[in-house]
């Protein structure tokens, strides 16, 4: 063989080799792939399946919060007062969101909000996870802001609170904040007996952070307790209506309502001017907040002297048929003098509640001493808390000096000196009104009469009834007459305290009183702040509110009518003592 042949041989067998050398490597490598995708595969099914399940769980499956409704409040027949309603809250993932996404400007105005200020905001909070772009608002707004389909806007739903009542019932339900937590009323006053427990549940999402189905629930949420309220829904419209209209009548600066249940002591209305709608805080003034029936003191003026009275008839120093010489129709004491209309001469005593006489009235006073009249208001519950749980409860004033001068007894006897609110005010004149009994006040509903304590004889109660029973008839309190029932009350008429003391020409305008006389149903406390109109005289500004809302009140509560059509007419007549 020649050595160029032996050469060619050479290189063949060389490139053979280099081929089955080359063949072997990719054989080998692909080999080698082949296991370990299989190793791989065995490892992912076998060896972390568990770790990998869980970290596939951990990017689609979440422990979501479950809701739970605030209880609702009604009223004593259980019609709606607040309730929960489901809405949903719009937010968003920052982390998610590029705050350049054209599709935000269509977002900005679905929900009405700036356009800078929301992209200014996802470029601020882009570390977070978790921001609010709208809260509760109406499920068909958060479809449309869904549908544009941003990344990373999600929704979920919570609970918003309405009032169906609006701004009547607006000073006692009180209302929430945006996170359902009580603020003002009974709202705030039971709180935690009305908010819910949220609940939890392990819910399966997509990549949108949409839930596709719930999984498990882990704890289920508890709603709020309700709240059954004494307040009877009709009759509290009905002195709305009419405490706002008097207030608009004579521009005055505001007025309160409160109407009590003679025999339970249950609230059944309790209204107030001004007022705010708790549906729209929009316009909300921060000196409408107060429930000024609970929170403002006054001075009660004449309508004390029915109580004096009863302290002079329970001293057994009085009678029934006692006269009192009232001239020459004033009292002085020092520089300080007390004057009635004018000189009503020999009166008895039924005639110095009939004609408001305050020198007849501060004459048994000096004979009764200080101790005794006021040992009588702190029994009917004066100067002290009425209990009812109310936030914000002014207790008021019920002076005990060591040594009573004169002048103090007299101006106590008619209501000077001290302060009450319109609900102590109506708890005293319900003592009167029921006999005697000084029942507890409450604004829950109750299913039975509560216990009370005796803090005034029967006897006693009655003459001085009798007594308010001619006020109405024949004297200061002739508008009070509610229509085709009988009533008892009695005006008063106090000057205003300032920044300066006294205003000499700013009053309030008073009516307390009770139906029918003859057995009581419901004591009614009117206070009209501030008449512009000319008139403000408790008789002529608040007792006729009193007489509409008694006239309608007793008939909405089935009381049957008394009185003849033609003794029904007084109630348009005044009589020439104002009170």
């Amino acid at each position: 063989m020649s050595s160029q042949e032996s050469a060619r041989t050479l290189s063949q067998k060389v490139a053979a080799g280099l081929k089955a050398w080359r063949y072997g490597s990719v054989l080998g490598v692909f080999l080698l792939v082949v296991l370990a995708l299989g190793w791989r595969l065995v490892d992912l099914h076998v060896v972390d399946n568990d770790f990998l399940r869980k970290q596939g769980d951990v990017r689609t499956i979440r422990v979501e919060a479950i809701d739970a409704h605030r209880g609702v409040i009604t009223d004593r027949y259980g019609e709606p007062l607040a309730v929960s309603t489901p809405v949903q809250t719009i937010w968003a993932n920052p982390s998610e969101t590029d705050p350049n996404e054209p599709r935000l400007a269509n977002l900005a105005r679905v929900l009405e909000i700036s356009e800078a200020k929301l992209r200014q905001r996802l470029a601020t909070y882009s570390s977070r996870e978790f921001i609010y772009l709208r809260r509760k608002v109406q499920p068909g707004l958060a479809t449309r802001a869904m549908e544009l389909d941003i990344p990373g806007v999600y929704v979920r739903q919570e609970y918003r609170r309405y009032y169906p009542a609006g701004e009547v019932t607006a000073h006692v339900v009180g209302f929430t904040n945006i996170d359902e937590r009580g603020q003002e009323g009974m709202e705030l006053a039971y709180n935690e007996w009305l908010s819910g427990e949220s609940g939890r549940k392990r819910v399966l999402k997509d990549n949108r952070g949409r839930i596709i189905k719930d999984l498990t629930l882990i704890r289920d949420a508890a709603p709020g307790h309700n709240l059954e309220l004494s307040i009877d829904l009709r009759l509290q419209y009905l002195a709305y209506r009419e405490l706002k209209s008097v207030v608009n009548a004579h521009d005055a600066r505001g007025g309160t309502l409160v109407m009590l249940d003679v025999d339970t002591g249950e609230v059944l209305a309790m209204v107030n001017q001004g007022s705010y709608n708790p549906n729209d805080r929009a316009q909300l003034a921060p000196e409408n907040l107060r429930n000024k029936a609970i929170t403002d003191l006054f001075e009660p003026g004449s309508t004390m002297k029915p109580i004096t009275m009863a302290a002079a008839l329970e001293s057994g120093q009085y009678s029934a048929k006692t006269t009192i010489d009232t001239s020459p129709g004033y009292r002085r004491f020092g520089r300080f003098t007390i004057r009635d209309h004018r000189n009503y001469g020999v009166m008895s005593l039924t005639d110095i509640i009939v004609k408001s006489s305050n020198v007849g009235i501060s004459k048994i006073a000096t004979e009764l001493g200080g101790d005794t009249i006021r040992n009588l208001y702190a029994r009917l519950g004066l100067g002290q808390p009425t209990g009812i749980g109310f936030p914000g409860e002014a207790v008021g004033v019920l002076p005990a000096p060591p040594k009573w001068r004169p002048v103090e007894e007299a101006t106590l006897s008619y209501g000077y000196g001290m302060s009450v609110n319109a609900l102590q005010l109506a708890q005293a004149y319900m003592v009167i009104a029921n006999g005697g009994i000084r029942y507890p006040l409450s604004l829950m509903k109750l299913d039975a009469r509560p216990e009370g304590h005796r803090v005034l004889s029967e006897g006693v109660a009655a003459d001085v009834r009798a007594m308010l029973g001619e006020a109405v008839s024949r004297g200061t309190g002739r508008r009070a007459q509610p229509g085709f029932y009988s009533a008892g009350g009695k005006t008063g008429t106090v000057h205003l305290v300032g920044a300066q003391g006294y205003e000499d020409s700013q009053y309030k305008a008073i009516f307390a009183g009770m139906a029918p006389i003859d057995n009581p149903r419901i004591v009614t406390v009117v206070a009209v702040d501030a008449p512009q109109s000319g008139e403000y005289y408790g008789g002529e500004v608040a007792a006729p509110v009193f007489s509409r809302v008694m006239s309608d009140a007793l008939r909405l509560l089935n009381v049957k009518p008394e009185l003849e059509v033609g003794s029904a007419g007084l109630q348009n007549e005044t009589s020439g003592e104002r009170g």
